[in-house]
């Protein structure tokens, strides 16, 4: 982020959490819950829903963004390639469902879902040595939220 000094969310944060892979979406969650608490969000303004999969992580984003008092929403899921096409139609929904989400509703709405071709490589973004999805989606969403307040203010001063 630049020199802007970071503003942190007013109202709750929302992470959706699939259970579907939880020994991934665990670290996942642990890493995005750390990066709002380093961030200085109170751990007592952050909400969890938790999901079966990560396909019906954006129905949950959008009914907890649509809510007045949710500044931002961080989604969080692992979806692991299989031997059929499955894995493209969930990825392909999650994905689009998502961004509708945060389009519907002008709030950042953040992808802290894996998708990979092994379980291997899902443990690798989940805390391993490419990093973790989690506190990415976490930093992104807090990131968004105080470049949107920064440009709302600089609009409201002309």
């Amino acid at each position: 982020m630049s020199n802007v000094p970071q503003l942190l969310p007013s109202g709750r944060t929302v992470i959706v959490c699939s259970s579907y892979h939880a020994n991934i979406t665990s670290a996942l969650l642990e890493g995005a819950r750390e990066e709002l608490t380093r961030a200085g969000v109170p751990p007592h303004k952050t909400d969890l829903i938790m999901v079966p999969g990560a396909f019906e992580l954006p129905t949950a984003a959008a009914v907890a963004a649509r809510r007045i008092n949710v500044d931002l929403v961080i989604c969080l899921g692992a979806v692991v390639r299989g031997e059929t096409p499955h894995f493209d139609f969930i990825c392909n929904s999650c994905a689009l469902g998502i961004s509708r989400a945060a389009e519907d509703s002008g709030k950042p709405v953040t992808f802290g879902v894996i998708t990979a071709n092994t379980v291997e490589q899902a443990f690798e973004r989940a805390g391993g040595r490419v990093g973790n999805k989690g506190t990415e989606a976490a930093r992104a969403a807090l990131e968004l939220y105080s470049a949107l307040k920064h440009w709302e203010k600089k609009q409201a001063t002309g």
